[in-house]
């Protein structure tokens, strides 16, 4: 049986040590970090041109709201999983992040689990989106 490829993983933060942890605890042989960005913008551009596997994308960024980047993101690039990276558990928050089309959240403070599982579910969403190849 093949090895199964890496997914590829972008993280748009705006806090550097955050972006330097998320790829720390994310590099492994399941998970390549191809991209990182701190504003939103940034992001959107370095997304469209790598075209990630998954995103962790902050909601506070210097220069857009992270739900609106979470939007374009979801329309340039419908089959990449976004994951939301927050410190806000409000209902509100969680419920227009998700009818917007993020598939998951690391709440911060976060762990090395708590990422393990947003990325695995990702992942597999990753999966059930890609055509089957025979």
């Amino acid at each position: 049986m093949p090895p199964v490829k890496a997914d590829t993983v972008m993280i748009i933060d705006d806090v550097e040590m955050t972006r330097t942890l998320l790829r720390m605890l994310i590099q492994s042989d399941a998970y390549n970090v191809v991209g990182l960005a701190a504003s939103g913008k940034t992001g959107l551009l370095k997304a469209g041109d790598l075209r990630p596997d998954i995103i962790c994308l902050d909601i506070h960024l210097p220069d857009e709201d992270g739900l609106q980047v979470l939007t374009q993101l979801k329309e340039a690039l419908p089959r990449t999983q976004v994951i939301m990276v927050t410190a806000i558990r409000d209902r509100d928050t969680v419920q227009t992040a998700i009818s917007s089309g993020a598939c998951g959240f690391i709440v911060k403070p976060f762990t090395a689990s708590t990422i393990q599982v947003a990325l695995e579910k990702a992942s597999k969403a990753l999966r059930a989106t890609k055509p089957v190849v025979d």
